[in-house]
């Protein structure tokens, strides 16, 4: 994703930052999924002074209450001055590492460092590096990771955030995430507030992060008078980070809010009952272009209604939801239709007469199931992400397209009270950051229902040899 700041820019204001809806944000939930109150914090950094930009105080919070504390740092921040008369990567690089000791000291004096040593820059490529590192860690009842947000718009905090999000896939640990740049370039209907929580600093949590900020000295004063060696922080910067709270979201406060609508096996939707719904699910289904997919790709299953009428269309097909009671409703509905399911984890062996829907749990996009898909549905879910988070999907999507590859998207087209997108939007930025084709476009007052396919491919009578 193309960068949505320079660290010159002064970006939005704090005082009108005081405006927005983080004033009224809940309490930040200090314990794993599982409920066990914190007891080893893992605070993932990109590159040094994001620690204590984004989680300073926390770190300070647990090391009062004695949990253990890991810092974990991604790169070194080599790259911070590239037009540097003075400094090479490699002076920053020990300069720095030096700084974010020093810094976590102030906050913790106990906590552990551990330098990852990746490419300042170049994060995207080493993901599956740092999953692994923190995947390793989260083994303990009580754990929570810390890490930056996965939309926060700079290349390596979104691939770390990512790689975090990938960590605790299977885990008990609570994954909080933490905007850092964002602060300079988003607008409120960029962040996703149903997931938003703060902690609230007392005095000496915030002393402690100003000391810690201080020791990062190559980044907010000058390494020397000359051209290139200016700070990175700048004074309006820092004055985001000056705050009396830190600012988390929450994955699993987000996902709460659909575990609660799903909650005893609900239908919440009506996909059941209501005529719209049936009707909606005749139209997309009939708009394949293919009578038969070899891997297919549901985003947002719900109770899997939808799911039992894709999955005699496709050889297989991953099913995803972000709520486990959902995904819970889901195997019913499949159970009851007589199609098989496999788990997350099992083989297609294992499922009876070789199961064709595999269930999974995921964040999407943070998350991401492995493989190709030459089918991808999205269908009344796009409302609920982000700008950000619908330009992180394409990218997805693209990256496990197959070539012959079929994206279809429906969304109700009427407003969407207190999500940041309505659904005509959410088509045009998809349409828009996947570059494909409309094969198929349906639109009526309530709904908007299309295909998107490379040339050729979304041709039925080519399809079927008629061309």
């Amino acid at each position: 994703m193309t960068a949505r700041f320079t660290h010159t820019d002064e970006g939005r204001s704090e005082q009108s930052w005081a405006a927005s809806p983080l004033a009224s944000l809940p309490a930040a939930e200090l314990a794993d999924r599982d409920g066990v109150a914190l007891r080893h914090l893992i605070v993932l950094a990109a590159h040094p002074d994001d620690e204590t930009l984004g989680a300073g105080g926390l770190i300070a919070r647990a090391g009062a209450t004695g949990a253990a504390v890991t810092v974990v740092v991604a790169t070194q921040g080599e790259a911070s001055h590239p037009d540097s008369p003075t400094h090479t990567p490699e002076r920053l690089a020990a300069l720095r590492e030096h700084e974010i000791r020093a810094a976590v000291a102030r906050l913790h004096p106990d906590a552990d460092v551990v330098l990852l040593g990746l490419p300042d820059g170049r994060l995207a490529a080493h993901e599956d590096a740092v999953t692994a590192d923190l995947h390793a860690r989260l083994g303990d009842a009580g754990t929570v990771l810390v890490a930056p947000w996965h939309l926060d718009g700079h290349t390596d905090h979104d691939a770390a955030g990512r790689a975090a999000a990938a960590a605790v896939t299977g885990t008990a640990a609570r994954l909080l995430e933490y905007p850092v740049w964002a602060w300079v370039w988003a607008q409120d209907a960029d962040l996703p507030w149903d997931g938003a929580v703060r902690l609230d600093l007392t005095d000496a949590e915030r002393d402690a992060k100003t000391a810690a900020l201080a020791e990062h000295t190559t980044q907010v004063g000058p390494l020397s008078p000359a051209p290139g060696d200016e700070p990175i922080l700048l004074p309006g910067m820092v004055a985001r980070f000056e705050r009396s709270f830190e600012t988390f979201l929450d994955a699993e406060r987000f996902a709460g809010i659909f575990e609660r609508l799903h909650a005893d096996g609900a239908d919440p939707w009506g996909f059941r009952d209501r005529w719209y719904e049936r009707r909606k699910r005749a139209l997309t289904v009939a708009a394949l272009p293919r009578e038969r997919f070899r891997r297919g790709l549901e985003i947002g299953c719900s109770i899997g209604v939808l799911t039992a009428e894709l999955a005699p269309r496709c050889e297989t097909l991953v099913a995803t939801d972000v709520s486990p009671a959902a995904l819970t409703a889901a195997a019913s509905t499949l159970a009851e239709a007589g199609i098989g399911v496999v788990q997350a984890g099992q083989t297609a062996e294992a499922a009876d007469d070789g199961g064709t829907v595999e269930l999974r749990r995921l964040r999407v996009p943070a998350q991401w199931p492995d493989g190709a898909f030459d089918l991808v549905v999205i269908s009344e879910v796009g409302y609920y992400l982000t700008a950000g988070g619908l330009d992180l999907l394409a990218e997805r999507i693209l990256a496990s397209l197959t070539e012959d590859g079929v994206v279809l998207l429906c969304h109700w087209r009427h407003p969407m009270t207190g999500w940041a997108l309505d659904g005509d939007p959410v088509h045009e930025r998809l349409r828009s950051r996947l570059g494909l084709p409309v094969a198929v476009r349906h639109v009526e007052e309530d709904l908007l229902l299309e295909v998107l396919a490379r040339p050729g491919v979304g041709s039925v009578a080519q399809e079927s040899g008629l061309l």
